[in-house]
Protein backbone atom coordinates (compact mmCIF):
# COMPACT_ATOMS: atom_id res chain seq x y z
CA UNK A 1 0.00 0.00 0.00
CA UNK A 2 1.58 3.48 -0.94
CA UNK A 3 0.23 6.61 1.24
CA UNK A 4 0.50 10.00 -0.17
CA UNK A 5 0.13 12.83 2.68
CA UNK A 6 -0.67 16.38 2.12
CA UNK A 7 0.49 18.46 4.72
CA UNK A 8 3.22 17.29 6.82
CA UNK A 9 3.00 18.72 10.43
CA UNK A 10 2.75 17.22 13.97
CA UNK A 11 -0.18 14.79 13.83
CA UNK A 12 0.63 13.37 10.38
CA UNK A 13 3.95 12.86 11.45
CA UNK A 14 3.13 10.70 14.41
CA UNK A 15 0.68 8.56 11.95
CA UNK A 16 3.42 7.99 9.51
CA UNK A 17 5.92 7.31 12.20
CA UNK A 18 3.31 4.57 14.16
CA UNK A 19 2.47 2.87 10.88
CA UNK A 20 5.71 3.51 8.30
CA UNK A 21 5.82 -0.43 8.29
CA UNK A 22 2.54 -1.17 6.73
CA UNK A 23 3.08 1.01 3.58
CA UNK A 24 5.52 -0.15 0.70
CA UNK A 25 5.69 3.75 -0.28
CA UNK A 26 5.23 6.77 1.73
CA UNK A 27 4.97 10.67 0.04
CA UNK A 28 4.13 13.95 1.94
CA UNK A 29 4.00 17.41 0.50
CA UNK A 30 5.80 19.87 2.83
CA UNK A 31 6.18 23.68 1.92
CA UNK A 32 9.79 23.82 1.05
CA UNK A 33 12.91 21.80 -0.43
CA UNK A 34 14.73 22.45 3.07
CA UNK A 35 11.77 20.11 4.96
CA UNK A 36 11.09 17.80 2.20
CA UNK A 37 15.53 16.65 3.10
CA UNK A 38 14.77 16.67 6.54
CA UNK A 39 11.63 14.14 6.09
CA UNK A 40 13.73 11.87 4.89
CA UNK A 41 14.95 10.84 7.90
CA UNK A 42 11.46 9.33 8.95
CA UNK A 43 11.21 6.96 5.87
CA UNK A 44 9.52 10.07 3.74
CA UNK A 45 9.86 11.20 0.28
CA UNK A 46 9.08 15.02 0.52
CA UNK A 47 7.81 17.19 -2.03
CA UNK A 48 6.60 21.00 -2.15
CA UNK A 49 3.49 21.85 -2.52
CA UNK A 50 2.85 25.56 -1.33
CA UNK A 51 0.93 28.11 -3.13
CA UNK A 52 1.25 28.33 -6.87
CA UNK A 53 4.55 25.86 -6.46
CA UNK A 54 3.46 22.30 -7.27
CA UNK A 55 6.15 19.43 -7.51
CA UNK A 56 5.55 18.05 -11.06
CA UNK A 57 5.90 14.30 -9.19
CA UNK A 58 2.60 14.82 -7.01
CA UNK A 59 0.31 13.83 -10.36
CA UNK A 60 2.25 10.55 -10.29
CA UNK A 61 2.53 10.40 -6.70
CA UNK A 62 -1.65 10.76 -6.60
CA UNK A 63 -2.07 8.29 -9.05
CA UNK A 64 -0.02 5.05 -7.33
CA UNK A 65 -1.24 6.35 -3.73
CA UNK A 66 -3.60 3.71 -2.44
CA UNK A 67 -4.44 5.87 0.37
CA UNK A 68 -4.85 9.54 0.96
CA UNK A 69 -4.51 11.46 3.59
CA UNK A 70 -5.18 15.20 3.74
CA UNK A 71 -3.96 17.72 6.78
CA UNK A 72 -3.73 21.12 4.80
CA UNK A 73 -6.12 23.56 6.02
CA UNK A 74 -8.59 25.50 3.58
CA UNK A 75 -8.12 28.75 2.97
CA UNK A 76 -10.06 32.03 1.89
CA UNK A 77 -10.41 30.56 -1.17
CA UNK A 78 -11.73 27.13 -0.38
CA UNK A 79 -9.58 23.94 -0.47
CA UNK A 80 -6.21 23.96 -1.45
CA UNK A 81 -5.71 20.04 -2.73
CA UNK A 82 -9.18 20.10 -4.46
CA UNK A 83 -7.91 23.07 -6.14
CA UNK A 84 -5.36 22.04 -7.75
CA UNK A 85 -5.87 18.17 -7.97
CA UNK A 86 -9.64 17.19 -7.53
CA UNK A 87 -9.65 15.85 -10.86
CA UNK A 88 -6.59 14.13 -10.41
CA UNK A 89 -7.91 12.53 -6.80
CA UNK A 90 -11.39 11.43 -8.27
CA UNK A 91 -9.26 9.76 -11.48
CA UNK A 92 -6.63 7.82 -9.00
CA UNK A 93 -6.87 4.15 -10.14
CA UNK A 94 -5.59 2.60 -7.00
CA UNK A 95 -7.37 5.03 -4.17
CA UNK A 96 -9.37 3.03 -2.21
CA UNK A 97 -9.26 5.13 1.61
CA UNK A 98 -9.02 9.08 1.88
CA UNK A 99 -9.42 10.59 5.21
CA UNK A 100 -9.52 14.49 5.66
CA UNK A 101 -8.46 15.74 8.80
CA UNK A 102 -10.87 18.51 10.29
CA UNK A 103 -12.11 19.63 13.95
CA UNK A 104 -14.99 19.47 16.38
CA UNK A 105 -14.58 23.07 16.08
CA UNK A 106 -17.55 22.66 12.97
CA UNK A 107 -19.80 21.91 15.43
CA UNK A 108 -20.17 25.74 17.17
CA UNK A 109 -21.45 26.46 20.53
CA UNK A 110 -23.91 23.93 21.77
CA UNK A 111 -24.04 25.72 25.69
CA UNK A 112 -22.04 22.90 27.31
CA UNK A 113 -24.20 20.21 25.60
CA UNK A 114 -23.35 16.64 24.22
CA UNK A 115 -22.82 16.16 20.10
CA UNK A 116 -21.79 13.28 18.23
CA UNK A 117 -21.39 12.41 14.61
CA UNK A 118 -25.22 12.78 14.18
CA UNK A 119 -25.04 16.57 15.01
CA UNK A 120 -25.21 19.03 11.89
CA UNK A 121 -22.54 21.35 11.86
CA UNK A 122 -23.12 24.90 13.55
CA UNK A 123 -20.00 26.79 12.77
CA UNK A 124 -19.93 30.21 14.61
CA UNK A 125 -16.52 31.25 12.83
CA UNK A 126 -15.45 31.88 9.44
CA UNK A 127 -12.27 29.42 9.56
CA UNK A 128 -14.87 26.56 10.93
CA UNK A 129 -17.25 27.61 8.08
CA UNK A 130 -14.26 27.24 5.96
CA UNK A 131 -14.00 23.73 7.33
CA UNK A 132 -17.35 22.58 7.23
CA UNK A 133 -17.43 23.75 3.12
CA UNK A 134 -13.92 21.61 2.84
CA UNK A 135 -15.82 18.75 4.47
CA UNK A 136 -18.64 18.54 2.17
CA UNK A 137 -16.15 18.90 -0.69
CA UNK A 138 -14.35 16.09 -0.02
CA UNK A 139 -17.39 13.99 0.61
CA UNK A 140 -18.97 15.25 -2.48
CA UNK A 141 -15.67 14.07 -4.31
CA UNK A 142 -16.01 10.75 -3.00
CA UNK A 143 -19.82 10.40 -3.81
CA UNK A 144 -18.88 11.50 -7.65
CA UNK A 145 -15.64 9.25 -7.89
CA UNK A 146 -17.02 6.03 -6.06
CA UNK A 147 -14.23 6.62 -3.25
CA UNK A 148 -14.47 6.12 0.22
CA UNK A 149 -13.99 9.44 2.10
CA UNK A 150 -13.59 9.66 5.96
CA UNK A 151 -13.84 13.07 7.75
CA UNK A 152 -12.09 13.21 10.98
CA UNK A 153 -13.03 15.93 13.65
CA UNK A 154 -10.42 16.32 15.69
CA UNK A 155 -10.37 17.59 19.29
CA UNK A 156 -7.64 19.70 20.95
CA UNK A 157 -4.41 18.16 19.70
CA UNK A 158 -1.89 17.48 22.55
CA UNK A 159 1.44 15.05 22.52
CA UNK A 160 5.07 14.97 23.00
CA UNK A 161 6.43 18.01 23.32
CA UNK A 162 3.34 19.67 22.94
CA UNK A 163 1.30 19.58 26.57
CA UNK A 164 0.53 21.31 29.51
CA UNK A 165 3.65 19.89 31.47
CA UNK A 166 5.68 21.64 28.88
CA UNK A 167 3.63 25.16 29.11
CA UNK A 168 4.27 24.77 32.85
CA UNK A 169 7.99 23.90 32.38
CA UNK A 170 8.48 27.03 29.81
CA UNK A 171 6.55 29.25 32.44
CA UNK A 172 3.25 29.63 29.64
CA UNK A 173 0.96 27.99 31.71
CA UNK A 174 -2.39 29.49 32.37
CA UNK A 175 -5.26 28.67 34.33
CA UNK A 176 -8.05 30.69 33.13
CA UNK A 177 -11.46 30.07 34.43
CA UNK A 178 -14.67 30.73 32.92
CA UNK A 179 -17.80 29.05 34.54
CA UNK A 180 -19.10 25.90 32.87
CA UNK A 181 -16.43 26.11 30.01
CA UNK A 182 -15.13 22.62 29.17
CA UNK A 183 -13.13 21.29 26.19
CA UNK A 184 -12.25 17.87 24.45
CA UNK A 185 -8.68 16.58 23.83
CA UNK A 186 -6.69 13.67 21.63
CA UNK A 187 -3.59 12.61 22.47
CA UNK A 188 -2.01 12.63 18.43
CA UNK A 189 -1.30 8.57 19.63
CA UNK A 190 -4.93 8.20 19.86
CA UNK A 191 -5.51 9.86 16.11
CA UNK A 192 -2.33 7.95 15.36
CA UNK A 193 -4.83 4.75 16.36
CA UNK A 194 -7.94 6.04 14.66
CA UNK A 195 -6.49 6.46 11.44
CA UNK A 196 -4.93 2.86 11.61
CA UNK A 197 -8.21 1.93 12.04
CA UNK A 198 -9.99 3.04 9.50
CA UNK A 199 -7.64 1.57 7.23
CA UNK A 200 -8.22 -1.61 8.49
CA UNK A 201 -12.25 -0.79 8.43
CA UNK A 202 -12.44 1.53 5.59
CA UNK A 203 -16.11 3.27 5.93
CA UNK A 204 -16.60 6.56 4.83
CA UNK A 205 -17.89 9.23 6.80
CA UNK A 206 -17.55 11.38 9.63
CA UNK A 207 -15.39 10.84 13.19
CA UNK A 208 -14.93 12.68 16.11
CA UNK A 209 -11.68 11.95 17.49
CA UNK A 210 -11.61 12.84 20.85
CA UNK A 211 -11.28 11.82 24.45
CA UNK A 212 -13.62 10.43 27.01
CA UNK A 213 -13.77 13.60 29.64
CA UNK A 214 -14.84 17.14 28.59
CA UNK A 215 -13.15 18.70 30.67
CA UNK A 216 -12.25 22.45 32.59
CA UNK A 217 -8.61 23.44 31.20
CA UNK A 218 -8.41 24.93 34.32
CA UNK A 219 -8.20 21.37 35.79
CA UNK A 220 -5.59 20.04 33.22
CA UNK A 221 -3.13 22.66 34.22
CA UNK A 222 -3.91 21.92 37.81
CA UNK A 223 -3.38 18.21 37.43
CA UNK A 224 -0.33 18.07 35.18
CA UNK A 225 1.42 20.79 37.94
CA UNK A 226 0.63 17.62 40.58
CA UNK A 227 2.23 15.60 38.21
CA UNK A 228 5.31 17.53 38.15
CA UNK A 229 4.92 18.18 41.48
CA UNK A 230 5.16 22.08 41.27
CA UNK A 231 2.54 24.81 42.60
CA UNK A 232 0.39 25.50 39.97
CA UNK A 233 -0.24 29.07 38.33
CA UNK A 234 -2.83 31.29 40.27
CA UNK A 235 -6.55 31.10 38.50
CA UNK A 236 -7.57 34.07 36.64
CA UNK A 237 -10.70 34.77 35.50
CA UNK A 238 -11.44 34.73 32.06
CA UNK A 239 -13.69 37.91 32.06
CA UNK A 240 -10.67 40.24 33.43
CA UNK A 241 -8.13 38.38 31.52
CA UNK A 242 -5.85 39.36 28.75
CA UNK A 243 -6.30 37.47 25.82
CA UNK A 244 -5.78 37.74 21.67
CA UNK A 245 -8.73 37.37 20.08
CA UNK A 246 -8.42 33.95 18.89
CA UNK A 247 -7.49 32.67 22.33
CA UNK A 248 -10.76 34.43 23.58
CA UNK A 249 -12.95 33.31 20.51
CA UNK A 250 -12.27 29.44 21.63
CA UNK A 251 -13.97 29.94 25.00
CA UNK A 252 -17.01 31.08 23.21
CA UNK A 253 -17.58 27.44 21.92
CA UNK A 254 -18.57 25.19 24.80
CA UNK A 255 -19.54 21.19 23.88
CA UNK A 256 -19.08 17.90 24.93
CA UNK A 257 -18.14 15.83 21.92
CA UNK A 258 -18.69 12.54 22.01
CA UNK A 259 -16.64 9.54 19.92
CA UNK A 260 -19.52 7.05 19.39
CA UNK A 261 -18.84 6.12 15.68
CA UNK A 262 -14.68 5.67 16.86
CA UNK A 263 -16.06 2.97 19.58
CA UNK A 264 -18.62 1.69 18.22
CA UNK A 265 -17.80 1.46 14.09
CA UNK A 266 -13.79 1.05 14.22
CA UNK A 267 -13.88 -0.88 17.78
CA UNK A 268 -11.13 1.50 18.95
CA UNK A 269 -10.16 1.72 22.76
CA UNK A 270 -8.35 4.76 23.46
CA UNK A 271 -5.01 4.74 24.78
CA UNK A 272 -5.43 7.78 26.85
CA UNK A 273 -9.39 8.35 27.49
CA UNK A 274 -8.65 11.45 29.59
CA UNK A 275 -5.79 13.93 30.15
CA UNK A 276 -4.87 12.32 33.26
CA UNK A 277 -3.31 8.75 31.78
CA UNK A 278 -2.00 11.06 29.24
CA UNK A 279 -0.28 13.48 31.39
CA UNK A 280 1.30 10.94 33.14
CA UNK A 281 2.44 8.98 30.46
CA UNK A 282 3.88 12.36 28.86
CA UNK A 283 6.07 13.23 32.33
CA UNK A 284 7.18 9.30 32.42
CA UNK A 285 9.05 10.01 29.34
CA UNK A 286 10.51 13.35 30.21
CA UNK A 287 8.15 16.29 29.45
CA UNK A 288 7.90 18.89 31.96
CA UNK A 289 11.05 17.88 33.52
Amino acid sequence: MNLLVFGYGYTSRAFVRAERARFADVTATVRSAEKAAQIAADGVRGLEFFHEHVDPALPDAIAQADALLVSVPPDSEGDPVLRVFADAIAAAPRLRWIGYLSTIGVYGDRGGGWVDETDPPNPVSERAARRVQAEEQWLELGRRAGKLVHIFRLSGIYGPGQNALVNLREGVARRLVKPGQVFNRIHVDDIAGVLAASLDRPAGGVYNVTDDEPAPPQDVVAYAAKVLGVEPPPEQDFETAELSPMARSFYGENKRVANTRVREELGYRLKYPTYREALQALAGAGDGR
